[in-house]
C-alpha cells in the first residue's frame, strides 16, 4: 500500500500510530510512505517560528524513520522543497495542491485530517482517507500563575521584575509581584506557549500578527507580545476582566434600560482609561441580548466578555467599514463598537446609526461633554443627535453622568434677538432634566456653551461674542480694536481714528452688514475715548508685575515673535493681563515664534491689539 500523508496528520502523529497489526483503523504495516518535501518545509518553518506543532511534526518523522529501521514500513522523501512564495500561499491551498499531485504521481492514498483537502482530493478522484482531527487539551498557561483573584493585568518585560495591576476599578495599584528579574529566555518560553495554545485551543485565536507585535485572545485573557525593533525589549502584557457586571449594578440603570428598550438608540459610553467603560459595554450587550435583541460587536482586538449568543466581529480585510457593510446585511438590532477613536471609526459609527442600527460606542474622554465634541467636524452638526442621543459617562466603575442629546430651533442661551434663532443641540442631564450645554453654529464656528445660572455662563457666551465681533472688525480695521459688550445684544467697538470710516462704510453699510451677520447692535467709537487698564502702555523687558516679566512681542508677516533671551532653553508661560495664554519652550536663540493664523497666534494678536500686558514667567 502506498500512502502520502499531508502536514495535518504528520503533526498529529496519525501515521506511526497505524503501523500496528492490532490497529482498529487501517494498518500501514509494510506500506510505502511517501513524504512530500513540501510537508518537511512547512514543519521546519513552524519549528523555526517557535511553534510546538512544528516540533511535534518533526518528532513524527523521526518515529517513521525508526519504524523503517525496524523493517515495518518503507519511507521515501519525494518532490521538491516548497519555495517561500508557495509557503506564503499555503492558506490559499498551494501546498495542498502539490501534495495531491504527488499522491496521483505515486498512485498512493492521501491521508489527511484537513476536511477541505479531503473533499477536493475526492472530487479529483484521488484515493483519500480522512481522519477526524484530534482535539488538543490545553491546560493552564505559565503566565496564569502570575494572576490572583484581584489581578487585572500582568506586565512582563525582559530586564524588569514582574509587575501587575491589582484591585478594582475604583482603586487600582500597580507594582511588582516578584523579586526575580525576567530574562529573554523566560519571555520567549512564555510567548511560544501562548502562541501554541491560541492556535490549538478552541477558545483561543490570534487576533493580530505584525512584525514585532502579536495579540492573541486565549480564554478570558487578551495577551499582547512585543519584541524589538517594535519595542525596546521583549514584553508580554496579559489583561483579563476582573468583574462581570449587570446593568442593575450601576447608577442610572433604570433610565438607561428604558432608553435602550424604548427604541434603537445611539449611545456613547465615555470615560478615562481604566474607568470601566468596557465592563459597562459588556453589561449593556448582555442586557440587550437577554431582552430579545439581536446583538453583535465590532472590536479590534476582540476582548469583550459577552454571552455565546452575541457574535463578535473584527476588521474585515483590515477595514472596520467593511465589517459595517457586512453587518448591515445581517441587520442586528444593536451593535457594540469597541473602541471608537479615529475619524474613520466615528464615520463608520455614524453610517450604521443613520442606517437604523442601534449603536453603543466606547470612547475615551475625561468629561461627558468631550465625548460629544469628538463628533464635531467628523459628523455634520445637525446630524449629531441622530447619531448620538445618549451619553453615559463612567467614573470609578459607575455611571456618574448621563446626558440626553436633542435638537431644538431656538435662540441660543444668552442671546436675545429673535433673528438669532437657529438649530441648537441641547444637552440635558437625565437626572436633573436640566439643560447643561448647548452646541450651535455662531458665525460659521461651532461653539459649545455651558448653561448655568451663574455669571460664568454669561461670560462664556460673552467671550464667544467678543471674539466674533473682533474677527469681523479686524477684517476691515488696520489698527487696534477693543470690544466692550453692553448687555447680550449690544457692543461698543473702539478703533483708531483712521479706521472709523472704513469700519462704518459708506452710508453705514459695512457696519450694518456686520450687525446683521452677528445679530448685535454695534456702536463704533475712537480708541481715544476708551480708557485702557492701568499700565497697559508700559511694555518693557526691564519691569515685572505679579504675572511675570513684561515683554514686547513683534509681529512679522509669518510669525508673532516674543524675545526671551534670558530664558533660552526654558519652558515658560505666556499671559495677557495675568490671563494664561499658552506654554512654550524658548529656542536656543532666545525667542518664541508662533505661526500667524494659528489659534494661539490669533489670541496673542488680539491681546496685543487690545493693549493688554504680555508677560512671561517660568
Amino acid at each position: 500500500m502506498n500512502v502520502v500523508p499531508d502536514t495535518s496528520v504528520v503533526i498529529d502523529g496519525r501515521v506511526s500510530e497505524r503501523v500496528d497489526p492490532d490497529a482498529t483503523e487501517t494498518d500501514f504495516t509494510d506500506a510505502h510512505i511517501y513524504i512530500p518535501e513540501v510537508v518537511i518545509g512547512e514543519l521546519e518553518s513552524q519549528a523555526n517560528a517557535g511553534r510546538a506543532i512544528g516540533w511535534r511534526g518533526i518528532e513524527e518523522l523521526q518515529r517513521l524513520v525508526e519504524l523503517e529501521h525496524d523493517g515495518q514500513i518503507q519511507v521515501s522523501y519525494v518532490g521538491s522543497r516548497a519555495t517561500n512564495e508557495q509557503i506564503e500561499r499555503a492558506a490559499q491551498g498551494e501546498i495542498d495542491a502539490i501534495i495531491r499531485d504527488i499522491a496521483r504521481e505515486y498512485d498512493a492514498t492521501l491521508l489527511t485530517s484537513d476536511l477541505a483537502q479531503s473533499e477536493v482530493a475526492s472530487a479529483q478522484d484521488v484515493a483519500t482517507i480522512y481522519l477526524e482531527p484530534y482535539q488538543t487539551e490545553i491546560g493552564a498557561l505559565e503566565i496564569e500563575s502570575y494572576f490572583d483573584d484581584e489581578t487585572m493585568s500582568v506586565h512582563l518585560k525582559s530586564g524588569v521584575r514582574p509587575m501587575a495591576k491589582r484591585g478594582d476599578v475604583s482603586e487600582v495599584t500597580y507594582g511588582p509581584i516578584g523579586e526575580e528579574i525576567l530574562d529573554d529566555e523566560t519571555l520567549r518560553e512564555h510567548s511560544s506557549e501562548i502562541r501554541n495554545a491560541a492556535q490549538s485551543a478552541e477558545d483561543g485565536f490570534i487576533e493580530l500578527t505584525e512584525p514585532g507585535m502579536i495579540i492573541v485572545q486565549f480564554r478570558e485573557y487578551r495577551i499582547a507580545m512585543a519584541e524589538p525593533p517594535f519595542s525596546d525589549a521583549l514584553e508580554i502584557t496579559a489583561v483579563r476582566p476582573l468583574v462581570q457586571t449587570e446593568l442593575t449594578d450601576y447608577s442610572h440603570d433604570e433610565e438607561l434600560e428604558t432608553r435602550l428598550l424604548d427604541r434603537q438608540r445611539g449611545v456613547l459610553i465615555a470615560g478615562a482609561p481604566g474607568a470601566g467603560k468596557s465592563t459597562l459595554a459588556q453589561a449593556v450587550a448582555n442586557f440587550l441580548s437577554e431582552s430579545g435583541n439581536s446583538v453583535k460587536t465590532m472590536e479590534k482586538p476582540r476582548d469583550l466578555q459577552v454571552g455565546p449568543e452575541i457574535t463578535q466581529y473584527t476588521e474585515l480585510g483590515g477595514q472596520m467599514d467593511a465589517t459595517a457593510d457586512s453587518l448591515l446585511m445581517v441587520r442586528p438590532d444593536y451593535t457594540i463598537y469597541d473602541e471608537v477613536r479615529k475619524t474613520s471609526d466615528f464615520s463608520t459609527f455614524a453610517d450604521m446609526r443613520l442606517a437604523g442600527v442601534g449603536m453603543v460606542g466606547v470612547v475615551h474622554a475625561t468629561r461627558a461633554i468631550d465625548a460629544l465634541q469628538r463628533l464635531v467636524g467628523r459628523v455634520e452638526l445637525g446630524l449629531i443627535p441622530q447619531v448620538v442621543d445618549t451619553v453615559a459617562y463612567i467614573d470609578a466603575g459607575d455611571i456618574d453622568t448621563m446626558y440626553d442629546v436633542s435638537t431644538r430651533v431656538k435662540v441660543p442661551e444668552g442671546l436675545m434677538e429673535e433673528d438669532l434663532a437657529r438649530p441648537v443641540i441641547v444637552i440635558k442631564d437625565v437626572e436633573t432634566e436640566r439643560p447643561v450645554y448647548e452646541m450651535y453654529t455662531f458665525n460659521r464656528q461651532v461653539v459649545t456653551v455651558p448653561i448655568d445660572e451663574t455669571s460664568e455662563s454669561e461670560s462664556g457666551v460673552g467671550k464667544i461674542a467678543k471674539q466674533e465681533i473682533e474677527r469681523e472688525i479686524r477684517s476691515v480695521a488696520r489698527g487696534h480694536v477693543q470690544v466692550e459688550l453692553q448687555g447680550n445684544n449690544r457692543a461698543i467697538v473702539y478703533v483708531e481714528d483712521d479706521d472709523i470710516s472704513a469700519v462704518i462704510g459708506k452710508g453705514g453699510g459695512r457696519i450694518a452688514q456686520i450687525e446683521n451677520n452677528l445679530g448685535i447692535d454695534i456702536d463704533v467709537r475712537s480708541l481715544e475715548d476708551h480708557t485702557p487698564s492701568a499700565g497697559a502702555n508700559s511694555h518693557s523687558n526691564d519691569h515685572t508685575n505679579e504675572s511675570g516679566a513684561l515683554v514686547t512681542p513683534e509681529i512679522t508677516a509669518r510669525h508673532v515673535i516674543i524675545p526671551l533671551e534670558e530664558y533660552a532653553g526654558e519652558t515658560v508661560e505666556i499671559a495677557a493681563d495675568g490671563e494664561y495664554l499658552f506654554t512654550a519652550t524658548v529656542s536656543r536663540g532666545g525667542e518664541v515664534q508662533v505661526s500667524r493664523g494659528s489659534a494661539i497666534a490669533e489670541e496673542l494678536e488680539r491681546a496685543i491689539d487690545n493693549r493688554r500686558e504680555i508677560t512671561v514667567r517660568t
